[in-house]
């Protein structure tokens, strides 16, 4: 049997090389959430995706193939999204040179200050006319714009020269063929009527369909008449963690909450969109400009 003395280890005191050691683990601790809290606030938000997607779609006519579309999404006009980030974003679009431009909703942000909001809007409009002077611009609205107010939205958008598409339809011609942009009006405040859309378009012919919240593409599938469906309101869940995903995605949002999928026949595409709701973090889940090169099949 050992004794005490031979278990026994001798104590050696806390000494002042120790104690630096205990310092720079901490302080590297400190860097690596300072480095963090700098990159999810200040670097990620502002490294904006221009992501490149081809698509073929069965009834694109032959003389609309190579259009190029650039969908912007979820732009939150507020606190953090200022008009020089705004401009700064339409300035990204005009570089890709497109030949249409979409904005799938969420054009302010409804939980900041609501008096700042109208004069957001109206700064916009000298970006925003600047971009459909050069390129034909559709948009829908998003359930941040009817939380605010739909129809000073409407107003302003449409003041900048962007189609607004309240369950409508518009008509783009290039020669005797013709593809058709639809919208549907807010899903999640009820306003959306797809059989007024329906009513609206031809029997035949190439018809994509903005929709705020990408879950919509359930029910505009099931209709057999779109090629393709495009949303945002996801945000991408701002924050997408490894072997997780999105710990957090908003209602109807859910299903499709990232790129592109297949609806039954349908293409569905949700964009991530450009700006944040609260709080203003992103990681690993950049913001994007898509921008879609359409083929005929």
């Amino acid at each position: 049997m050992e004794s005490a003395e031979m278990n026994s280890k001798p104590k050696r005191s806390f000494s002042r090389r120790d104690f630096l050691k205990v310092l720079g683990i901490a302080g590297l601790e400190a860097a690596l959430l300072a480095w963090g809290g700098t990159y999810v606030f200040q670097v990620e938000p502002e490294s904006v995706e221009v992501t490149q997607v081809r698509l073929a779609l069965p009834r694109l006519p032959k003389a609309f193939s190579g259009l190029r579309m650039a969908q912007i999404s979820d732009i939150h006009l507020g606190p953090w999204m200022t008009i020089a980030r705004f401009e700064h974003l339409l300035e990204v679009i005009a570089q890709q040179a497109p030949h249409l431009v979409a904005f799938t909703g969420d054009f302010v942000l409804a939980y900041s200050n609501m008096n700042s909001i109208q004069g957001l809007l109206d700064a916009s409009t000298v970006g925003l006319s600047w971009l459909t002077a050069q390129f034909p611009t559709v948009g829908v609205l998003g359930n941040h714009d009817y939380w605010y107010d739909a129809p000073a939205v409407q107003k302003s958008l449409e003041r900048s020269g962007v189609r607004v598409l309240v369950n409508s339809v518009e008509k783009f011609q290039f020669g005797a063929e013709s593809i058709y942009f639809a919208g549907v009006d807010d899903v999640m405040q009820g306003e959306a009527r797809l059989p007024l859309v329906l009513n609206a378009l031809p029997v035949e012919g190439c018809a994509i369909l903005l929709a705020h919240e990408p879950d919509f593409a359930e029910v505009s599938a099931e209709s057999g008449r779109f090629d393709l469906q495009i949303s945002g309101h996801s945000h991408g869940g701002q924050v997408n963690l490894p072997f997780i995903g999105p710990p957090v995605l908003p209602y109807l949002a859910r299903k499709y909450p990232n790129g592109l999928y297949k609806v039954g026949n349908m293409l569905q595409y949700t964009n991530r969109g450009v700006g944040m709701t609260p709080p203003f973090v992103r990681l690993n889940c950049r913001p994007e400009i898509t921008v879609f090169t359409l083929e005929s099949a």
